[in-house]
């Protein structure tokens, strides 16, 4: 798949998500098959002011990812994007995060009320960035206003060299079903790579999506918590076979590996606090997993993780 001047080895990307889409995930999504990952939502104004932090979710580990900017103005993001492009292979613009302390600020997917506005802020990245400027929208802020046809058609008008849409509203949030004839509509106004988004927790999910919406390009978010392989899944039924089933000890030494580098690039303490929600995900479905979940929120350890992930195995 092409996007822009950028050549992919597949259609299979991995969403942003704030708090789980870190490095260590992407590396454990992008062996399983992943062709493209984002990173976590960056704060435009804050990369502006040099923030050590913001600079940090920036991290690719060499892998092909598009760095993802949030803003209201289209100056602090013409800053940004001038930073991140030496980072990524992609700058993506946000239009889609539902949370209020993000909406509140008029960015995320307050943008899609101000189509004005979300032109001008995709020209200034184009116009700072020499790599691709994507835009990753939801299906419009509320059913009485949906318009991700009109805001993709403005993006691209604007230089946006692919989109991306969730089929949800932001009042959805995450309730209810993604609509996939917002997404077809999309597909119909614009002649841009458009990636499809939204309730892929399957492989048979990700064909009738590409199926129904005729999107270029499948993105898979909350399916790859806990279950990474999907992309695996996905990858061989585009190819018209099916990918064996990975093993209980696979799954869960997959999931060690996981942890391990989550402890590695976080330390200990913090690492394994993170890792706990990643450790639940993945053992969900296992034999006495209630159980096992309460002993993963109390682990303090890598070496404690160690020990439940053995016992997850030994559960089966």
């Amino acid at each position: 798949m092409k996007i822009g001047t950028v050549e992919l080895k597949n259609n299979l990307i991995l969403a942003p998500m704030a708090g789980v889409a870190d490095l260590p995930f992407r590396i454990i999504c992008h062996k399983m098959g992943a062709g493209l990952s984002y990173t976590e939502m960056v704060s435009a104004k804050a990369l502006g002011f040099g923030n050590v932090k913001t600079h940090a979710l920036m991290e690719t580990g060499g892998l092909p990812t598009a760095v993802q900017l949030f803003a209201s103005e289209p100056e602090s993001v013409a800053r940004a994007a001038a930073q991140a492009e030496k980072m990524g292979l992609f700058i993506d613009i946000n239009m889609g995060c539902p949370a209020p302390k993000i909406t509140g600020n008029g960015e995320g997917c307050a943008l899609m009320r101000d189509p004005v506005l979300a032109g001008e802020i995709v020209a200034a990245a184009v116009g700072a960035a020499s790599k691709p400027v994507t835009v990753k929208m939801r299906a419009g802020w509320d059913m009485e206003h949906i318009n991700a046809p009109l805001i993709a058609e403005i993006a691209e008008k604007n230089g946006a060299a692919a989109v991306a849409v969730h089929g949800r509203t932001r009042s959805q949030f995450y309730s209810g079903q993604s609509d996939r004839r917002v997404i077809r509509a999309v597909r119909e106004r614009i002649s841009i790579p458009l990636i499809a988004n939204g309730d892929v927790r399957s492989a048979a999910d990700a064909l009738s999506l590409l199926e129904e919406t005729g999107a270029q390009a499948v993105m898979v978010g909350r399916g790859a918590q806990g279950r990474p392989w999907v992309f695996r899944e996905i990858s061989a039924a585009l190819e018209g076979t099916s990918a064996p089933e990975l093993s209980r000890r696979e799954k869960m030494e997959l999931a060690q590996e996981h942890i391990e580098l989550i402890v590695r690039f976080k330390g200990e303490r913090i690492g394994v606090l993170e890792a706990r929600k990643h450790a639940a995900w993945y053992v969900h479905g296992v034999n006495g997993a209630a159980a096992l979940r309460e002993e993963i929120n109390r682990a303090s350890t890598l070496e404690k993780m160690r020990e439940i992930l053995k016992k997850a195995i030994d559960e089966d």
